[in-house]
């Protein structure tokens, strides 16, 4: 996890990720409709991802990800596929809950916690008594 960024700017570099991966390109109405925000609360923290070297952002124009925001985007969705997946998989808990738990989550650990989390996940998969009874 990166120190220097909020959840919502995390958010925001994760939302745009998905919306790149399935469009190309993301534009500000696409963002405010996947985060269920009004539209004029995007322009500012795009902004913000801009200033800070991000994003590309043109207003009216097309979001696309710089190589580090993209870096960011993709370790975020990265905890977050793993966290609901420890939920979901391995503890049982209910998809939608683990999917917003995960997401709640996701944020608050930082990498060496995750790097741990890894392990454990990692060790619990090998475990020849896993899933058994």
């Amino acid at each position: 996890m990166t120190n220097e960024l909020s959840e919502s700017l995390e958010d925001y570099l994760e939302t745009i990720l998905a919306l790149q991966t399935k469009n190309t390109v993301a534009r500000s109405k696409d963002i405010a409709q996947k985060m269920d925000i009004k539209r004029g609360s995007v322009t500012g923290m795009l902004k913000k991802l801009e200033a800070q070297g991000f994003i590309n952002y043109e207003p009216y124009g097309y979001v696309t990800l710089t190589p580090s925001g993209e870096k960011i985007a993709k370790e975020i969705e990265n905890r977050h596929i793993m966290l609901k997946d420890f939920l979901f998989r391995i503890l049982g808990v209910e998809e939608t809950i683990a999917n917003d738990t995960a997401c709640r989550m996701e944020h608050a650990m930082d990498r060496n916690t995750f790097k741990k989390f890894k392990q454990f996940i990692a060790l619990v998969d090998a475990c020849p008594h896993h899933g058994k009874g």
